[in-house]
């Protein structure tokens, strides 16, 4: 609130009408303008690496009355018939709230492939991988399919909630120190070292964080261009100019990678090598999409009702799509994580679900047995200052939210007032 908010747009009609809503449990129109001056731009070549480079169309100051939250930006023309979209972050202050979601925004830019290139072949211009990724330019939001459920279920909940990207981590770090508990939901893929480092050092002053996501802090990725960029060689550290340089912690490739070091575990508990696919990409596609409870006198399990061996959440397919787990060791029936992946000695795992890595994707990293059987891991560490950190170990948690199922639901309120508490 109180800083400028400026659009760039390209129009093939000269006026355009503006509409600016904020998305949560409810849609709220904050701000319409209906005689918007545009004109048509060029798109670059290099548009998806180095920006569209369009000048200033519309400026605004945000209201200091706008709430912490996400912003839609809807554009249409007069006569309705071509119609764009964008979005924006009103970051939070910490004054009221006490939880602070930072939204996955690099993964958003990292799939889309607006101007020719993303960081996938699959949908690229040219059937290429693309090894930088601008954010000046349209880009295309995962908000709705992983984010908003939670937003809606929390804030019909009574919780209050503050905004941040996953940049503020980066370029605002001490924001971190004015909340109780940081949220990651859905699809939290591509980290910055700047951005992991704060808050590591967050949970390492006793701050908590809840992961309710999945692929969680795969892929290193450098920010250029004072954070309007995004770097990447993901499965060819080779090709990363460091590379050559000796010194390999910050190669963009996947922070478990043997150069690197730095594997997620130490952060979350769990990481993309030890999990893998769940009902996507050809593996366990007849899974339950349901966690097993291993140990359900955890606070976490607290008036569930669950029992040892109850399985919850496979109505709504919260295992699926991709997940994180840990290397374990069973004893008794009950699995320990052996910690030689980089997992906290005080991580107690909590429930599990099979996952596998897609053959195909074994191939680009050389000490990764195709064979491997790994998981999604719900579980949670507490370090020496008190810091606790929760991880649910699946992208998909919170369409157990937008379904309503009772167990999903009342977990999430555990941690949530748990870890918020002053």
């Amino acid at each position: 609130a109180g800083d400028a908010l400026t659009l760039h747009l390209s129009s093939s009609v000269p006026i355009v009408e503006i509409s600016i809503a904020r998305i949560g449990s409810r849609r709220e129109k904050v701000y319409e303008q209906k005689d918007v001056a545009c004109a048509p731009q060029p798109i670059p070549d290099r548009a998806s690496s180095d920006g569209c480079g369009w000048p200033a169309t519309f400026r605004m100051e945000v209201p200091q009355t706008w709430r912490s939250g996400y912003y839609q930006v809807d554009l249409k023309t007069g006569d309705g018939s071509a119609t764009g979209q964008s979005f924006f972050i009103v970051r939070g202050n910490g004054q009221d709230a006490k939880i602070l979601l930072q939204l996955s925004t690099n993964t958003y830019n990292a799939y889309t492939n607006w101007g020719g290139h993303s960081l996938y072949s699959y949908h690229d211009r040219d059937g290429l991988q693309g090894h930088r990724v601008s954010f000046d330019r349209p880009i295309s939001s995962q908000f709705a399919k992983w984010e908003l459920p939670f937003v809606v279920w929390a804030e019909r909940n009574g919780y209050q909630i503050d905004y941040a990207a996953n940049s503020d981590l980066e370029f605002h770090p001490d924001l971190l120190q004015r909340y109780n508990l940081i949220l990651s939901v859905g699809h939290d893929e591509y980290w910055s070292s700047p951005m992991r480092d704060a808050l590591e050092g967050y949970i390492a002053s006793g701050g908590n964080v809840a992961f309710f996501s999945g692929n969680t802090c795969c892929w290193q990725v450098r920010s250029e261009d004072e954070g309007r960029a995004l770097v990447s060689w993901k499965q060819t550290p080779n090709m990363d100019p460091l590379f050559r340089t000796g010194d390999h912690r910050l190669l963009s490739t996947a922070w478990s990678h043997h150069l690197v070091e730095r594997p997620e575990n130490e952060l979350t508990g769990v990481g993309f090598l030890w999990g893998g696919y769940h009902r996507s990409h050809g593996q366990f596609m007849e899974g339950s999409g349901a966690f097993n409870v291993h140990r359900p006198r955890h606070w976490l399990f607290e008036n569930t009702g669950l029992k040892r061996d109850d399985t919850f959440g496979g109505e709504d397919t919260i295992v699926g799509y991709e997940c994180d787990g840990c290397e374990m060791k069973w004893v008794d029936g009950l699995p320990f994580p052996t910690h030689r992946d980089g997992t906290p000695e005080s991580f107690e795992i909590l429930a599990t679900c099979p996952a596998k890595w897609a053959p195909g994707d074994s191939y680009w990293y050389d000490r990764f047995p195709k064979d491997r059987i790994g998981a999604a891991v719900m579980g949670t560490y507490t370090n020496a200052a008190g810091g606790t950190v929760l991880t649910v170990g699946t992208t998909d948690w919170a369409h157990g939210l937008r379904g309503k199922e009772p167990v999903v639901e009342t977990i999430t309120d555990n941690v949530l007032r748990r870890l918020s508490k002053d």
